[in-house]
């Protein structure tokens, strides 16, 4: 489902910040070797997550689904001076691809890769955070959620990717749609959770931005 024509589209980019030359580098790059390449933030939404974070400008950032690192990168640009980004992921074909990119920052030596599965990772990490970026595995959105809120700081936010599925919120879900159940149930959880206040922004495929009371 295409939620603004291409036009608007084209200038809804045109008229936000460039993309950095590294991060247009990374994006051609991901398009040309890496699998499902529609994964990737992209320039739009890359320049959002990177204004959250400087309005933010968190110490600690937890990133769940590194894929390439775009999001990663542009989630840095906030970056207190001593912060630290911990990033998480499953697909180890990936850390190496991630961490040239990462390594031709300036934010190389604050960004620490974590690979398995991020609800056994988590509980380890030892922090309190004061922004996380949900973008993985949707299926675990809610268990997501419950994880980090006790490691949130007061005031942290929330950013969960991809909360209107294509537009398949608002259609007929097939009774074996399992993934669009589950984001519709993570939803209302943000509605409705006590210990949080959300808005939901149609941005690309729905970014819910909540923060933590």
């Amino acid at each position: 489902m295409h939620f603004l024509s291409d036009e608007l589209d084209d200038y809804v980019t045109q008229h936000s910040q460039d993309e950095p030359e590294l991060l247009a580098q990374l994006n051609r790059e991901t398009h040309l070797k890496i699998l499902q390449p529609r994964m990737l933030s992209g320039h739009f939404q890359g320049r959002v997550l990177s204004m959250l974070s400087k309005i933010i400008h968190p110490t600690n950032i937890l990133e769940i689904g590194t894929y390439t690192g775009y999001a990663t990168l542009c989630l840095a640009e906030g970056l207190a001076e001593n912060g630290s980004i911990d990033t998480i992921d499953v697909n180890e074909e990936l850390v190496d691809f991630q961490r040239k990119y990462f390594d031709r920052s300036e934010w190389s030596n604050q960004i620490f890769q974590h690979l398995g599965p991020a609800l056994d990772l988590i509980p380890t990490l030892g922090k309190k955070y004061d922004l996380v970026f949900i973008d993985a595995d949707k299926d675990n959105y809610i268990n997501y959620f419950h994880a980090i809120v006790p490691m949130m700081n007061k005031g942290g936010i929330i950013l969960s990717d991809n909360v209107l599925w294509s537009g398949k919120v608002v259609e007929e879900v097939k009774a074996n749609d399992r993934t669009t159940k589950l984001i519709m149930e993570y939803n209302q959880l943000l509605k409705n959770d006590p210990r949080v206040e959300t808005v939901l922004l149609p941005i690309r495929d729905g970014l819910t931005v909540s923060r933590v009371k």
